[in-house]
C-alpha cells in the first residue's frame, strides 16, 4: 500500500488506515462518516488517500462520494485482531 500514488508523506500510512478502521467500527461513534469527519478523528487532511485502499480491499463501503462505512469484514478483521498501536 505504500506504492499509493496519492500516499500522504511523513505519516504512517498504515497506522492510518488502522485509526479509519478502529474509527469506523467503534460501537460509540456513528457507523456512518463522511469523509470530512473521517479525516478529521484522524488528523488527516486527504482522507479519500486512506479510504481507497480500504474500499478496493472490501473492508470499507461508500455510500456515495461523501460517505463511508465499514463492512462486515472490517468488524471481523478488528475482532480478530483486537484494538491494539
Amino acid at each position: 500500500m505504500q506504492d499509493e500514488p496519492n500516499a500522504p508523506t511523513g505519516r504512517d500510512w498504515d497506522g492510518l488506515e488502522r485509526d479509519a478502521l478502529y474509527a469506523l467500527t467503534d460501537t460509540s461513534l456513528p457507523p456512518v462518516m463522511s469523509l470530512d469527519d473521517l479525516g478529521r478523528h484522524i488528523e488527516e487532511s486527504d482522507p479519500e488517500s486512506i479510504i481507497r485502499p480500504l474500499v478496493n480491499a472490501g473492508l470499507l463501503h461508500r455510500l456515495n462520494k461523501r460517505f463511508v462505512v465499514a463492512t462486515p469484514a472490517a468488524y471481523r478483521w478488528v475482532q480478530i485482531v483486537g484494538h491494539v498501536v
